[in-house]
C-alpha cells in the first residue's frame, strides 16, 4: 500500500496513470521551532523526525498568518484572498461556493475523507461533505467546545460530527480523530480503492490537554510548555 504524506501541492501525485493513496497531516499553530528534527532540544517527535529524514523537505513554505485562510489556501491551491476567507471569525472563515478543494478534485475517482478540524464554514455549503470529502468525522467551528461546535464539548470523550450527525467518543480528541482516520485507510486499503485522507488535528492548539501520560515526559518544564510539548508528542505517537 503506498502512502504519500503531503504538505501542499497534488498534482504531481494525480497526473500519471496510476492512483497513490494520499494522506494528508495538518497540525494546528505548531511553529517550525516545534519538533526535534527542527533543533527543539527538549520535545520528542521520533516518528516526525524519520518521517522527516526520510522525505522531501520544504522548509521555506510558509502559510498564512492565521488558521481558516492556511486551510483554504492547502485545500484549493490559490491565494487565501481569493478563497474569500482572511479570518477565523466573523463570517471570515467560509470558503467560497466556487472554490474547488482537494476532496472535490479526487471524489471521482477517489474516497475521500476528512478527520478533526475544518474551519471552514459549518453550513451548507460550506462544509466538508459539500465540498467533496464522502466520510467525515470533526468537531464544529474553530476548536473543541467553541461556537457551532457541541454544546460544553471536551478534548476528553468529546462528541463529534459523523457524516453530518452527532456521535460520543471515548480517549483524546487527537487519539480518537486518528483513530477513525486508521479505520478508513484499513477499510479502503483492503478493497483496494485508492482514497484520500485529511486529518487535520486542533492540536497544539490551545487549551492546552493532553494525556497526563505527555504531561509527564516534561514534568520539568513549565505547565503551559509541557501541555503543549505534550500535545505534538501525542501527534507523534499516532503519525507513528
Amino acid at each position: 500500500m503506498k502512502i504519500f504524506i503531503l504538505l501542499s501541492s497534488f498534482i504531481t501525485l494525480v497526473s500519471g496513470q496510476s492512483r497513490p493513496n494520499v494522506v494528508i497531516v495538518i497540525t494546528d499553530d505548531q511553529g517550525y521551532g516545534d519538533l526535534a528534527c527542527h533543533g527543539n532540544p527538549v520535545i520528542k517527535t521520533p516518528n516526525l523526525d524519520k518521517l522527516y529524514s526520510e522525505s522531501t523537505v520544504l522548509t521555506d513554505y510558509h502559510v498564512a498568518p492565521t488558521c481558516s485562510p492556511t486551510r483554504a489556501a492547502l485545500l484549493s491551491g490559490h491565494w487565501t484572498n481569493r478563497t474569500g476567507v482572511w479570518h477565523t471569525i466573523m463570517g471570515r472563515s467560509m470558503i467560497r461556493e466556487n472554490e474547488i478543494t482537494l476532496g472535490q478534485h479526487f471524489q471521482q475517482d477517489y474516497a475521500t475523507a476528512m478527520f478533526g478540524k475544518w474551519h471552514l464554514g459549518d453550513n451548507y455549503p460550506y462544509r466538508p461533505e459539500d465540498r467533496g470529502f464522502e466520510e467525515v468525522y470533526r468537531h464544529g467551528g474553530g476548536g473543541v467546545g467553541q461556537t457551532p461546535d457541541v454544546w460544553n464539548n471536551s478534548y476528553f470523550d468529546g462528541a463529534y460530527f459523523h457524516n453530518g450527525k452527532i456521535e460520543k467518543a471515548k480517549g483524546f480528541c487527537t487519539d480518537v480523530f486518528f483513530q477513525k482516520a486508521h479505520e478508513f485507510i484499513k477499510k479502503k486499503a483492503n478493497s483496494n480503492e485508492p482514497f484520500l485522507a485529511y486529518i487535520s488535528t486542533n492540536a497544539p492548539h490551545g487549551p492546552l490537554h493532553c494525556p497526563q501520560k505527555y504531561l509527564n515526559l516534561y514534568k520539568d518544564q513549565k505547565a503551559g510548555i509541557a501541555a503543549f510539548f505534550g500535545m505534538i508528542t501525542n501527534i507523534d505517537d499516532n503519525v507513528g
